[in-house]
C-alpha cells in the first residue's frame, strides 16, 4: 500500500458487514449496517503534543479495532479498495484474541 497517514491518523480496512442477522434472516445490501470494526493498515508517526513532544500512537499496524458509527468520515479508494483515514482518538477499543 503506497498511503502513509500522518501524525495521529491510522488507515483501516472495514470488516465485512453482516449479510445476515442474529436470527438467521439475510439482509440485502442496501439494509445491511456497516461495520465498525476493521484492521488497521497504516499508522502515523504520533500526536503532537504542546510541548513539541510526540508521543507514539497506542495502535498498531494488524490491530482489529472498534470504532463508532460515524468515525472515519474520510474515505479513500486505494486499489479499488474503500479504506478510512482516521484519527485515533475515534479508535474507541483494540479487540484482543
Amino acid at each position: 500500500m503506497k498511503l502513509r497517514p500522518l501524525h495521529d491518523r491510522v488507515v483501516i480496512r472495514r470488516s465485512e458487514e453482516e449479510k445476515k442477522t442474529a436470527g438467521g434472516i439475510v439482509l440485502p445490501g442496501s439494509a445491511a449496517e456497516k461495520a465498525n470494526s476493521g484492521v488497521i493498515l497504516a499508522v502515523g508517526t504520533g500526536r503532537v503534543l504542546d510541548n513539541g513532544e510526540v508521543r507514539a500512537l497506542a495502535v498498531k499496524v494488524g490491530d482489529k479495532v472498534v470504532f463508532g458509527p460515524y468515525s472515519g468520515s474520510n474515505t479513500v479508494k486505494i486499489d479499488g479498495e474503500d479504506l478510512l483515514v482516521m484519527s485515533e482518538n475515534e479508535i474507541l477499543a483494540v479487540i484482543e484474541d
